[in-house]
């Protein structure tokens, strides 16, 4: 089974650009705001509580791409739905369709690795596997 999660949001004025249309990074930050809050309503930890527990520090962006279907302006109410489309050993693919008045405006999608300091030099950062307990709270 595939959980999702879904956060609603209001464009602001902020979010815009001159024509108050969302200017395109916000999409970016917003589906970063949903792989965050997907692994929260999972019951997931907050990343500094994982630095302790587990050694991760965060799921760092590898790669990430949008399609843009729709416009979304300032005052517009949309949704945020996030999801986890595939799981490997230390990463993961995070899909986020953001909906306003249901229709689809816009898809994206993330590459993401877990990631904990690097033993071998502590100013950098490695890819770690996934723990079995992150993964099992996401999946149930």
């Amino acid at each position: 089974m595939t959980k999702h999660n879904v956060m609603k949001l209001t464009v602001e004025f902020g979010d815009c650009d001159p024509a108050q249309i969302v200017f395109y990074p916000n999409f970016f930050r917003w589906f970063d705001a949903g792989t965050r809050n997907f692994f929260a309503a999972c019951g997931v930890a907050r990343w500094q509580d994982m630095r302790e527990s587990h050694g991760i520090i965060g799921t760092p962006l590898v790669d990430a791409s949008a399609k843009f279907l729709g416009i979304v302006t300032y005052g517009d109410s949309i949704e945020v739905q996030s999801w986890v489309e595939e799981w490997k050993r230390s990463s993961f693919v995070m899909a986020h369709r953001i909906s306003k008045d249901g229709e689809v405006v816009v898809e994206g999608r993330e590459v993401r690795v877990f990631a904990g300091p690097d033993p071998a030099d502590l100013k950098r950062i490695r890819a770690v596997p996934i723990p079995e307990d992150v993964r099992r709270l996401c999946t149930q």
